[in-house]
C-alpha cells in the first residue's frame, strides 16, 4: 500500500555521528560534561570523536544516496550554530548549509531536528529544562535558524523525543544531565512541551516548511489478567504515550500521571497548554519494542519481560503488532491527529565485517516485519506517509557508548570505514524495485 510520494528515510543526529566537538566554535553540550562523568557512559565513550561526519558528510551523504533513500533525517547541534550571546555562530551554521544544499541537489528531502538532546551546557548551568527560561531560548535558537536555513528544509521537527530527555534525564539520571527525580521530571518535560510551542510559532514565523514534533512510543501489555496488573499496564501506557501527546494534542495533561506521580506538580502558567497545542503538520513516532508490566504492589509498574520472545542486542522485545496497534489507537484517540511519519524504526545487534560483508540477519527481517505493520496501519485508515530507518550510521548510542550498533552501514570507529549491511542492500534492492514499478 506504499504511495508513490510515500517517504522512505534515513535517520542520525548531531552528536551521535559528527564528532567535531571542539572545532569552529561549537560549545559544549549536556552531553560532553555526561560523559566526561566518570562511570556515566560504557567504557567512558563520548561523542568527541563519533563518526566524524562533521569531515565526512560528503561521502556520507554519498552513501544515503547510493543507497537509494528518498529523504534523510538529522539533528543540528544547538551548540555548534549558536554563540554564548544567544547570536548565530556562521562557520557551525555554513556546515548545516553545505549539507543541506547536497540533499537538494541530490534530489533527497531533508527532515531537521531542532533538538536532538545536546543542550549548551552554559543553559544547563542556569537551570536546564528546570528552568522555564530555557524555553523561551529555545524559541530564539528556532527564530534565528529558521530564517537563516529557510527553503533549504523539507520539514522541521522541535523536539525529539522529550520523554527521553524528561524521564530519563531528570527522572531516572541514566541520560544527560543525569538527574534523578520525579519532580524534575514532571518540570523538565513541562518546560521541554513550552518550548516546543514558542518554537512553533517561531519557525512558522521564519520559514514555510511543515513543523511538527517526534514522540517515542513502545507497546504495553500487563504480565497478567489481574486487575492490578492491569492497572499498572494502564499507567505504564499513559506515561510512554499520552503524557506527551495528551498535552500536545489536547492540551491537557493525563489524569493517569497524576495517579503515578501524585506529588509532581507540573508548574503550569495561564496560557501554557494553549501554547503547547499548537497545530502541528505532522507527527513523527519512534518505535522500537513492547514492555510488558506488573504491578509493584503499590501505585506504579515494573517491567516483568516474557521468556521466550525474540530480542535485539539492547534486550527489547521485537513486536511490530505494536506499533500497528499503537497508531489505529492514536486515530481513534485524537480527532486531530495530524499526518504521521515513523521518524525512527530499527534494531541494535553485535555486527562484524566478515570478508567484506556484514549479515545482519535478523534486522533485515526486523524492517520487514515493522514495513509489514505500518501497511496494515494503513489499511485500517491510519495516515501515515513516511518511515525513516534508525539509522543510517552505527554511532555513539548514548549511555551504551558503541556497545550497541543500529546502524544499516557498519562503521569502523578505528579506520572509519564504512560498510553497508546485508539489511541496507536489501534496502536498495526494495527502493530500486520500487522505483521500476512506479
Amino acid at each position: 500500500m506504499w504511495r508513490r510520494d510515500f517517504l522512505f528515510g534515513a535517520a542520525t543526529a548531531a552528536y551521535q555521528i559528527e564528532g567535531a566537538a571542539g572545532e569552529d566554535g561549537r560549545l559544549p553540550s549536556i552531553w560532553d560534561t555526561y560523559c566526561a562523568t566518570p562511570g556515566r557512559v560504557v567504557n567512558g565513550d563520548s561523542g568527541a570523536v563519533a563518526c566524524d561526519h562533521y569531515h565526512r558528510w560528503e561521502s556520507d551523504l554519498a552513501l544515503l544516496k547510493q543507497l537509494g533513500f528518498d529523504a534523510y533525517r538529522l539533528s543540528i547541534a544547538w551548540p555548534r550554530v549558536i554563540g554564548l550571546d544567544g547570536q548565530l555562530n556562521p562557520r557551525g551554521v555554513d556546515f548545516y548549509k553545505r549539507l543541506l544544499d547536497r540533499l537538494q541537489q541530490q534530489g533527497q528531502k531533508a527532515f531537521v531536528t531542532l533538538y536532538h538532546w545536546d543542550l549548551p551546557q552554559h543553559l544547563q548551568d542556569r537551570g536546564g529544562w528546570l528552568n522555564r527560561d530555557t524555553a523561551h531560548r529555545f524559541a530564539d535558537y528556532a527564530e534565528r535558524i529558521g530564517r537563516e536555513l529557510a527553503g533549504r528544509v523539507s520539514a522541521w521537527t522541535t523536539l525529539n523525543e522529550p520523554w527521553c530527555s524528561a524521564h530519563l534525564g531528570h527522572g531516572e539520571g541514566r541520560h544527560a544531565p543525569g538527574l534523578a527525580d520525579t519532580r524534575y521530571s514532571v518540570e523538565a518535560m513541562h518546560h521541554l512541551l513550552l518550548g516546543h510551542g514558542l518554537a512553533c510559532a517561531a519557525l512558522r514565523s521564519s520559514d514555510r516548511a511543515p513543523v511538527g514534533l517526534v514522540h517515542n512510543i513502545n507497546a504495553v501489555s500487563a504480565a497478567s489478567d489481574s486487575a492490578a496488573d492491569r492497572q499498572a499496564a494502564r499507567l505504564a501506557h499513559a506515561c510512554s504515550s499520552h503524557w506527551v501527546l495528551d498535552q500536545v494534542l489536547l492540551g491537557r495533561y493525563p489524569e493517569a500521571m497524576r495517579e503515578l506521580w501524585p506529588l509532581a506538580e507540573p508548574p503550569v502558567r495561564d496560557g501554557d497548554m494553549e501554547t503547547i497545542r499548537a497545530p502541528l503538520d505532522y507527527l513523527g513516532i519512534n518505535y522500537y519494542f513492547r514492555q510488558v508490566v506488573k504491578s509493584d504492589g503499590a501505585h506504579g509498574f515494573v517491567d516483568a519481560p516474557l521468556p521466550g520472545v525474540e530480542r535485539t542486542q539492547m534486550g527489547w522485545e521485537a513486536h511490530p503488532d505494536g506499533l500497528r496497534d499503537l497508531l489505529v489507537e492514536f486515530r481513534q484517540r485524537y480527532a486531530n491527529l495530524p499526518p504521521i511519519y515513523i521518524t525512527e524504526n530499527g534494531m541494535a545487534s553485535d555486527d562484524h565485517v566478515q570478508a567484506g560483508r556484514v549479515h545482519d540477519e535478523q534486522r533485515t527481517r526486523y524492517l520487514k516485519r515493522h514495513f509489514a505493520a505500518v501497511d496494515e496501519a494503513m489499511r485500517q485508515g491510519v495516515d501515515v506517509r513516511g518511515y525513516f530507518v534508525w539509522s543510517l550510521l552505527d554511532n555513539f548510542e548514548w549511555a551504551f557508548g558503541y556497545e550497541k550498533r543500529f546502524g544499516v552501514v557498519h562503521v569502523d570507529y578505528q579506520t572509519q570505514q564504512r560498510t553497508p549491511k546485508d539489511s541496507a542492500l536489501a534496502l536498495q534492492a526494495f527502493f530500486t524495485r520500487r522505483a521500476q514499478t512506479a
